[in-house]
């Protein structure tokens, strides 16, 4: 099988045309002609990454963030990002980046967030050009409304982060919730206008956490926290897609951010 089959594949699933403008989305690195040997599924692309697909037999990484995310002048081992790239080229490894094309997806990134939540009766948050099947995040309701400690417990617990940083609390119970992982400060304002209760998001900035302006709870619960289920949807759409070729969930452990 070559490459260009989980290209098409992934391409008819989360088109690359739904991708936001900013992005850089699709086959980053390598030729859709190589045989394809094996794919390693990533939220990110490092060096340990390459090693690790390497180790495995995979000539594919099928990575969420671009490797390759602005324009690059040059391709020295001076950053990491230079360094990655010029590993998987030596090695003939190929990556492909479906981010915000995911993110968009009706079944995408948030869907998969609000099913973990266990939001009910969701939908696009921010729909992409009118069209409310697809666009940035979701909102939806708790089957039952829980207290804001309680609502924590549930983050803390579901999204598997020990750390998230929020707004003022309200004392209200929390009901109606609207999601959106990677960094959603700009999504505040429609959380708020359709009435949501919690925004959870991450990469707020000081100043964001003033826009709750006392009508609802913000949660920054970290990017990599926020989108770390985003490997497992992709790697279960693929094996239902190829049941017998080796699709494998990348252990090592991207996040760049430590806790203390």
């Amino acid at each position: 099988m070559k490459i260009q089959k989980i290209v098409d594949t992934l391409s008819g699933w989360a088109p690359t045309e739904q991708a936001e403008d900013f992005d850089n989305v699709g086959l980053i690195i390598g030729d859709i002609n190589y045989d394809l040997t094996g794919v390693l599924i990533s939220l990110d692309t490092t060096e340990e990454i390459i090693d690790e697909a390497l180790e495995k037999n995979c000539n594919l990484i099928i990575s969420f963030h671009p490797i390759i995310f602005s324009g690059i002048k040059k391709i020295t081992p001076n950053s990491y990002v230079e360094k990655t790239i010029i590993k998987a080229i030596e090695n003939k490894i190929s990556i492909y980046s479906i981010h915000t094309s995911l993110d968009n997806h009706p079944q995408g990134v948030n869907y998969e967030i609000s099913k973990r939540l266990g939001l009910i009766n969701s939908e696009i948050l921010i729909p992409k050009n009118n069209n409310k099947m697809i666009g940035m995040g979701r909102i939806g309701e708790l089957q039952n409304s829980l207290g804001e400690d309680d609502f924590i417990c549930h983050l803390k617990n579901t999204m598997k982060t020990n750390v998230i940083r929020h707004s003022k609390l309200l004392g209200k119970k929390i009901k109606r919730v609207a999601v959106l992982g990677g960094s959603g400060a700009f999504g505040i304002e429609n959380s708020i206008s359709q009435n949501a209760d919690a925004y959870v998001t991450a990469d707020l900035k000081y100043h964001n956490f003033f826009e709750a302006n006392d009508k609802i709870v913000l949660f920054d619960i970290g990017h990599y926290e926020s989108e770390q289920f985003t490997k497992n949807l992709i790697h279960d759409y693929l094996t239902k897609k190829f049941p017998s070729f080796a699709i494998v969930l990348a252990i090592t452990n991207t996040n760049p951010v430590n806790y203390f």
